[in-house]
C-alpha cells in the first residue's frame, strides 16, 4: 500500500504557471502515476499520467502543450509543471498511483489516491 500526499496548489492569475507535487509514502518505481482534477459540480477528469519508467506519457487534450507530468523515482515523487493556466483549470487535482494500469485516462485504473490539492486560476 502507498500514501500519497499533493502539494503545490493555490491562487495564481490567467497566464500563470504552478507546480504541482505528489510524494508517496514508499517506492513508486513499480506504479504508474497519474493526475485528475475535479471542478465544483463535475466529475473527476483525467489530466495526465506516466508510466513507471517515465518513458510515455498521456495527457487530456484540454492541457496538451501546457501541462508536464514528470517523476523522480529516488524522491518518490511526481510532478505535474502548469503553464499558461487558464481560469477552467481550477479545480481540486489528485494524484493517483496503480500498479497494473489498463487505461490511463481512467479513473479506475488507479488504486491509490491523495487528498488533493486546490488550484484557482483567477481571470
Amino acid at each position: 500500500q502507498v500514501q500519497l500526499a499533493e502539494s503545490g496548489g493555490g491562487l495564481v492569475q490567467t497566464g500563470g504557471s504552478l507546480r504541482l507535487s505528489c510524494a508517496a509514502s514508499g517506492p513508486i518505481s513499480t506504479y504508474a502515476m497519474a493526475w485528475f482534477r475535479q471542478a465544483p459540480g463535475k466529475e473527476r477528469e483525467f489530466v495526465a499520467a506516466i508510466t513507471w519508467s517515465g518513458s510515455t506519457t498521456n495527457y487530456a487534450d484540454s492541457v496538451k502543450g501546457r501541462f508536464t507530468i514528470s517523476r523522480d523515482n529516488a524522491k518518490n515523487t511526481v510532478y505535474l509543471q502548469m503553464n499558461s493556466l487558464k481560469p477552467e483549470d481550477t479545480a481540486v487535482y489528485y494524484c493517483g498511483a496503480t500498479r497494473f494500469l489498463s487505461s490511463p485516462a481512467v479513473g479506475s485504473s488507479y488504486r491509490y489516491w491523495g487528498q488533493g490539492t486546490q488550484v484557482t486560476v483567477s481571470s
